[in-house]
């Protein structure tokens, strides 16, 4: 079945009837051309997916009723809140796609000395709803119930010093003591991945001093929007393996 976002949080009940929001309308009225009877899965970002059937459809509405409610969630065992340094076009999009697909808790926005792109908070909010929405379709697509937040723009210093962040903390980066990297059998785990010109030295030793572990995870160079495929891939393998 079709799986789509229901943006109206705690509005779906077992056993009553609610109008389709504009944008699932469009989609599976309109452009996928539902018929009556059809059914579908939606999820609202609380948690587990509603089966849901539709009953009525006119030029502009549709309604459908809620047949059956599933808890899962098909979540990590583990959270894992990533901080992305902003990158310009495609690549973001794909970042923040495959993260979400991958299971990621929360993506954080960052700015940094190499960054390429500034956002103006006020003007660019239609960017980062975009890319909430790029999170939102993954999740249809995937099985996650639940959406990861993609947070406003800080500073890269302000957020690694920020004392909301988890014990477990990575930053990748080349890790010239060849330290092992140490991951917990229950992890909360924050990672920093710098842009596609990497994080300065600076930046790295501001990483450290606020308990940030150096993980180097291959002697080849990723791409900014690889990191975050490649070290999630990695996490996930980690703590399934136990």
């Amino acid at each position: 079945m079709r799986r789509f976002f229901y943006n109206q949080p705690n509005l779906l009940q077992v056993g009553s009837t609610v109008p389709l929001t504009e944008d699932i309308f469009h989609h599976w009225c309109k452009v996928l051309r539902a018929s009556m009877d059809e059914q579908a899965l939606f999820f609202d970002g609380q948690g587990g997916e509603y089966t849901v059937t539709l009953t009525d459809i006119t030029k502009k509405q549709a309604l459908v009723t809620i047949n059956d409610f599933n808890p899962i969630n098909r979540a990590l065992p583990f959270t894992v809140n990533i901080a992305l340094v902003m990158s310009r076009g495609e690549r973001m999009d794909y970042a923040i796609q495959k993260a979400t697909e991958l299971g990621v808790t929360t993506i954080q926005l960052l700015t940094s000395e190499r960054c390429e792109m500034r956002l103006k908070y006020d003007r660019d909010q239609k960017k980062l709803d975009h890319w909430q929405s790029v999170a939102i379709a993954a999740c249809e697509q995937c099985g996650m119930n639940i959406v990861p937040n993609v947070l406003a723009p800080i500073s890269l210093t302000d957020w690694v010093k920020s004392a909301q962040l988890p014990q477990s903390r990575f930053v990748l980066a080349p890790n010239k003591d060849q330290e092992n990297v140490v991951l917990n059998s229950q992890p909360d785990l924050a990672l920093l991945i710098g842009p596609e010109g990497g994080l300065s030295e600076a930046e790295i030793e501001t990483a450290n001093q606020n308990h940030f572990q150096s993980w180097c995870i291959g002697d080849r160079v990723l791409r900014t929007e690889t990191a975050p495929v490649v070290a999630l891939s990695i996490l996930n393998y980690h703590f399934s393996a136990k």
